[in-house]
């Protein structure tokens, strides 16, 4: 297991849209090794957040610093694995065509990745049928291959546990805890209490776009 430390660290980070305030003065660090969970209601800015650190939005003040991780957005994108409640599988293309896609796009040998990745995440024989036709957890669990083809260091996940059912819950949970085990700054957004409750991440509070203590 790698050493931990702290990585990704945002300092004062505010990022407005108009006259709406999504994010307003956070400042909190993301080590490697560690899972952390991000929590709110709905508009607290959970997702504006997680944007801001995956660098597909730029905050309007404060900073964002990667330390070791990566210098500059197409570096930390290099280190990026990403997981939404939405696939964004290419719905046309195979599960094992969209794994070997994001392998070569990362400059990985798409048949070796492709082959790890059937393994660990127990891609059966839907991998091969057009993902438009894929149930909820099939899609998902394609979606989690792809994002961890090329061993991200920094890994996020918006809401993933949407739609999954109880087993399927309980895989993507261990990977998670695997990848954090193997140096993996991991952060989570999730509204699902017990899911949180059970990845044994620290949690941080968003209410209003601002970093709140934990309710009681």
């Amino acid at each position: 297991m790698q050493a931990v430390s702290a990585l990704v660290e945002l300092r004062d980070v505010t990022k407005t849209y108009g006259a709406v305030r999504a994010v307003v003065g956070v400042s909190c660090a993301f080590a490697g090794g560690t899972i952390t969970v991000i929590r709110g209601p709905n508009g607290s800015g959970k997702s504006t957040l997680l944007s801001i650190v995956g660098t597909l939005a730029r905050p309007t003040s404060g900073s964002v610093s990667y330390g070791e991780l990566a210098r500059g957005r197409s570096s930390i994108r290099r280190t990026l694995g990403w997981v939404g409640h939405e696939s964004l599988c290419y719905p046309d293309l195979t599960g094992r065509q969209n794994i070997e896609l994001a392998a070569r796009l990362h400059g990985e040998d798409p048949s070796e990745a492709y082959a790890r990745t059937r393994e660990r995440f127990e891609l059966g024989a839907f991998v091969d049928r057009p993902v438009r036709t894929y149930s909820r957890g099939q899609r998902q669990r394609v979606a989690v291959a792809r994002a961890l083809v090329h061993s991200p260091r920094l890994l996020l996940l918006d809401e993933p546990t949407t739609g999954l059912d109880a087993t399927s819950s309980e895989q993507l949970r261990a990977i998670i805890v695997e990848e954090s085990m193997c140096g993996a700054v991991v952060v989570l957004v999730t509204h699902d209490a017990a899911f949180a409750d059970f990845t044994g991440g620290a949690v941080v509070w968003m209410e209003r776009g601002r970093r709140v203590h934990a309710p009681q």
